[in-house]
Parts: C-alpha cells; structure tokens; sequence
C-alpha cells in the first residue's frame, strides 16, 4: 500500500541511498538537514521512498503542473535509455502536489518542457511528521512514497516495460529547501533570498538539466 510511511516491513529491508550533498559538489557546504531514499522495483513498478528532515513543514502549491519549485520540493529525473534526450521530471511539495514533463533534451541544448505530458498510473502519499505551515512548533519532517508504473515511460526515451535483468537508466533526485521567516503566525519565504539545492549525485554546477552526471540504477534482479 502507497501511504508515506517509511515503517513498512517492506521498506525496512531496502537500504537506504547515500545522504544528500550540495548541488555543485565537493567543497560546498553540507545540506543543512538530511535527504536519502530507498528504492524498490517489480514487473509492473518503480516504488521509491524518499525521507526529508525538515523543522519547519512549508507548502503553498496545490494547482497540478505548477512550479513546484518555487515550494520547498522533492525532484525525480529519469532518463530510461541513458541517451541524455527524452527525459522525465517528477516534482512534488509538502501537499503532494506534482508536477510532472518531458524534456526532448537538455535547457542548454535548447531543450523543450512538455508539460501536457502525464505520469500515468502514478501513486503518490505523503507522511507528515509534524504541522504543516504552522510556524510555532519544531517539525521533524517529511515522507514521500511513490509508486510509478513502466507503462508511463512510453517512446521515445523508454519502452513503456520493466526493465531487463542488468538493464541500467541515468537517474537523479533533487531537493530544493527555501530560507523562511515567521510573520505575523505563518511562514513567508525571506524575500530575495536564494533556494539551496541539495542532490543525489552532484551535478558540479546549480543545473538539474545536465544528465550526462547523473548517477545510475542497475535494475540487477
């Protein structure tokens, strides 16, 4: 069952990903809280959980397809055929709101965004440890729970199949976390201030949109 709670037996089995780090890399200052993930996968499914320790729960965004990111996000980037082209991007707030596109290639390469594009078939739950845009408390933070079927991954850039034994994809994930301020009872984002990226694998510059390094999952069953 999709329902953001990390306590599952079957997600006590599956390790746990490296912890995130700065977007840019080595010598850049470590993520200020923590982001790892575990990820599991079937005939029919790629499940993955994601944990975000955060003490101050903030989202403002319900609309699908906005701009995720201008929220504090949780990012998935997925290219099934390693080729760098025909890509796909899933991201998601506090509220479980998504945004999910298709890039034909890279933004530097002049690559387009396909926003009409719709991750089908995709579970999503979120777990809430604490209060959500309450400022008064100190939270602990959030879980994502995701289950994403094969088919959503059609041609071009995948087969719309699991993948074959020893099969591997370019993968990444993102964090983006916001500097915020408490007014007048709520949380407001500090007006001017840069968002910190935080990442799986660093992509040695503030550019998601580089899949040449991103890291790899080995689908080895």
């Amino acid at each position: 069952m999709i329902d953001g709670r990390a306590s599952d037996a079957v997600w006590r089995a599956a390790p746990w990903s490296e912890a995130f780090v700065d977007i840019r890399g080595a010598g850049f200052a470590e993520p200020l809280f923590a982001t790892r993930f575990r990820a599991l996968w079937d005939e029919r499914a790629l499940y993955l959980l994601a944990e975000l320790a955060e003490p101050q729960l903030f989202a403002t965004l319900t609309a699908h397809d906005a701009v995720i990111f201008h929220d504090p996000d949780f990012e998935l980037f997925l290219d099934p055929d390693a080729d760098e082209r025909h890509y796909f991007e899933l991201e998601l707030n506090a509220f479980g709101t998504t945004w999910d596109l298709k890039l034909d290639r890279p933004y530097h390469r002049g690559g387009r965004a396909d926003d009409s594009w719709e991750l089908k078939g995709l579970q999503v739950a979120i777990g809430l440890d604490g209060t959500i845009n309450d400022p008064r408390d100190i939270d602990v933070g959030w879980t994502v729970e995701l289950a994403i079927p094969w088919s959503a991954f059609q041609a071009p850039g995948g087969t719309g199949k699991a993948p074959a034994a020893g099969e591997s994809w370019r993968v990444n994930f993102s964090r983006v976390e916001w500097p915020l301020s408490a007014l007048a009872g709520r949380h407001e984002k500090v007006p001017g201030a840069c968002e910190d990226n935080w990442v799986w694998t660093p992509q040695g510059r503030i550019d998601m949109h580089r899949p040449e390094r991103w890291g790899y999952f080995d689908f080895n069953r």
